[in-house]
């Protein structure tokens, strides 16, 4: 069955959270100099269907604005405060929600900030010393549910995560949001192969394919093409859309088979709703403000960005 969304953020309009996501990311980015914001353009409708049309969730059981970091969880650390309480509580028949590139994370904070999830002024705690708004979050992060460490890591995770559920009984179904630099990881494979074996058909990943990573264009360092192909070849049910098209983001759940995991090439554009950053190509993975000429370009199109969110 397919999930639905959670009734307290199933009337709110994708396109909107969207454009919130964009122009949170810019302001803070500005901010702060420099960010992540290729990936905020790629991701931005996924991570507004994610959690307005696709998953169910219960509330969020943490406070609006997130504690200062307490340590590593542990016996001596009774306050420790998983990231993913944002997300609401683990339930049997509620979704589970796994973010892997952990280098968005100030895309993912947006989301929730627009979803009700977190406060906005928690956005003005990103890269304060001892908090937990980290520019790359891990565990303890707002809507983080675990720590991915390097790329490739938290495909097995969710993987491990729907089968234990599964063998459970458990209804809910588990969701994880990767990036098209994890498959350059071989225990991407791996996993996709025991995903394919084990028949774990309660995970749905959703791969942003935007073509670019740390060192520039994706093909220009390790090939990944044919990526449809490759997955079917591993025994995966595959699901090629434009991964910036709302509609066909929302409509994912119908393409689930029995018995196979869902793996959606969610093909982006970097610069989508931010063209201000076309000149930098193919070095859009981080941006740092240094020219005083193009950051007045960036904040034109922040005043742009907020103008249609107002």
């Amino acid at each position: 069955m397919a999930s639905t969304a959670s009734p307290a953020t199933g009337q709110i309009d994708p396109a909107l959270v969207a454009r919130g996501i964009r122009s949170r990311s810019l302001r803070k980015s500005l901010e702060l100099d420099g960010g992540y914001l290729s990936q905020s353009c790629s991701s931005a409708e996924i991570l507004a269907v994610l959690y307005t049309r696709l998953m169910r969730l219960g509330p969020s059981i943490a406070p609006p604005m997130p504690p200062p970091y307490s340590g590593v969880p542990g016996p001596d650390n009774p306050g420790h405060f998983p990231g993913d309480r944002y997300n609401g509580p683990h339930t049997p028949e509620l979704d589970r929600f796994i973010f892997s590139p952990t280098h968005y994370s100030l895309s993912l904070y947006c989301v929730l900030v627009e979803v009700g999830r977190l406060d906005a002024a928690a956005l003005d705690l990103v890269e304060v010393d001892g908090h937990v708004m980290e520019r790359i979050g891990a565990e303890h992060s707002p809507g983080i549910a675990v720590t991915s460490g390097s790329f490739g890591q938290s495909l097995s995770q969710a993987a491990g995560i729907a089968f234990a559920r599964r063998e459970k009984g458990e209804t809910g179904h588990t969701w994880i949001f990767m990036s098209d630099g994890e498959l350059q990881e071989g225990q991407t494979w791996e996993t996709v192969a025991s995903c394919s074996f084990h028949g774990i058909d309660n995970l749905t990943a959703i791969i942003d394919v935007n073509g670019q990573q740390c060192d520039g264009e994706m093909e220009s360092i390790m090939q990944t093409e044919p990526i449809v192909e490759r997955l079917e070849a591993f025994g995966a049910n595959v699901l090629e859309i434009d991964g910036n098209d709302i509609d066909a983001l929302t409509a994912i759940p119908e393409a689930r088979v029995p018995g196979k995991t869902l793996f959606v090439v969610a093909r982006t554009n970097p610069m989508c709703g931010m063209p201000e950053l076309e000149p930098r190509l193919p070095e859009l993975h981080y941006v740092i403000f240094s020219d005083p000429d193009e950051k007045r370009r960036f904040e034109r199109r922040l005043s742009l960005l907020e103008g249609a969110v107002s």
